[in-house]
């Protein structure tokens, strides 16, 4: 669908393949031996989009009452976005910046001020992003396209920079604003993917003489992570589902487009050649 027009992301398209990452659903059968999950239980996991799943009772875990489908969908980029706040040291009082406001960049956002974040800029060239950001509790959403971002969080800091930069995009011409955003000492947490040619990314000027901190394979998948084995994998789970129940964390206008599984693959299509109506996909199973 899209991986063959990506550069330098090591992607080859193998198809049929599975897409997704997150699914919500009732048990239907159980096997024998199972314990701890019955028929009629309603659950989650890292799984792909399908009609029926037939895995291992490990690979699912059963949903709190109080917690919705559509939070349920968004725990993954929610463990993303709070290893990075906790891998950047967020303390209180921090000037914040984050780039890219996908479902990762706006859980960011609002991890980033529940920390206690002074100020978080945003940084997103889709406009409904951007408005969403603010939504959330952004104090300024810079335009890339339009903008010069670095520029622009340094004038809203006094000049000074951000104590951290929050990096979700995969793009190096954004990994190198963040450089230019980030104050003296300030520490840039990239959570994204990056392969092939640094096109746009300049190790130098601000890297060069601000003596920054870049924290690299700051992901959920990196576990284990620096503050191990007080904090794993299920801790972080944990954590989000905790954010969720409580209200804390919010999702309210973060799955677009919601379609049918009969569409899901024309979505694909539709979110690649229509990401300014796009933020996360979502899927309905229901008839």
């Amino acid at each position: 669908l899209f991986f063959p027009k990506g550069e330098g992301r090591g992607w080859t398209a193998d198809f049929p393949m599975p897409l997704g990452n997150m699914t919500v659903g009732i048990v239907t059968e159980v096997g024998e031996g199972v314990e701890g999950l019955k028929v009629g239980d309603r659950v989650f996991g890292h799984l792909p989009i399908r009609e029926t799943h037939t895995v291992e009772a490990g690979a699912v875990r059963k949903a709190p009452p109080d917690v919705s489908d559509e939070a349920l969908v968004c725990v993954d980029p929610a463990m993303v976005a709070l290893m990075g706040v906790r891998e950047g040291n967020l303390r209180l009082g921090d000037r914040v910046a984050v780039f890219g406001a996908g479902a990762i960049g706006l859980m960011a956002v609002q991890m980033a001020k529940l920390s206690g974040a002074a100020f978080v800029a945003v940084v997103e060239p889709i406009p409904l992003r951007r408005e969403l950001a603010l939504k959330y509790g952004a104090d300024v959403a810079v335009d890339p396209t339009r903008e010069d971002p670095g520029l622009v969080i340094r004038r809203s800091t006094g000049w000074k920079g951000v104590d951290l930069a929050i990096e979700t995009s995969g793009a190096y011409v954004a990994l190198h604003q963040a450089i230019r955003a980030t104050a003296y000492g300030g520490t840039i947490v990239p959570v994204s993917f990056y392969s092939g040619e640094a096109r746009g990314l300049r190790l130098g000027e601000e890297w060069h003489f601000n003596r920054q901190v870049m924290v690299s394979g700051a992901r959920v998948e990196s576990e284990p992570y620096r503050d191990h084995p007080r904090w794993d994998r299920r801790r972080v789970e944990e954590t989000v589902l905790e954010l969720f129940r409580s209200g804390k964390l919010s999702v309210q206008g973060m799955l677009r487009p919601v379609v049918p599984i009969e569409e899901a693959a024309e979505a694909y299509r539709f979110i690649d050649e229509h990401p300014e109506e796009s933020i996360k996909l979502g899927v309905s199973y229901e008839k």
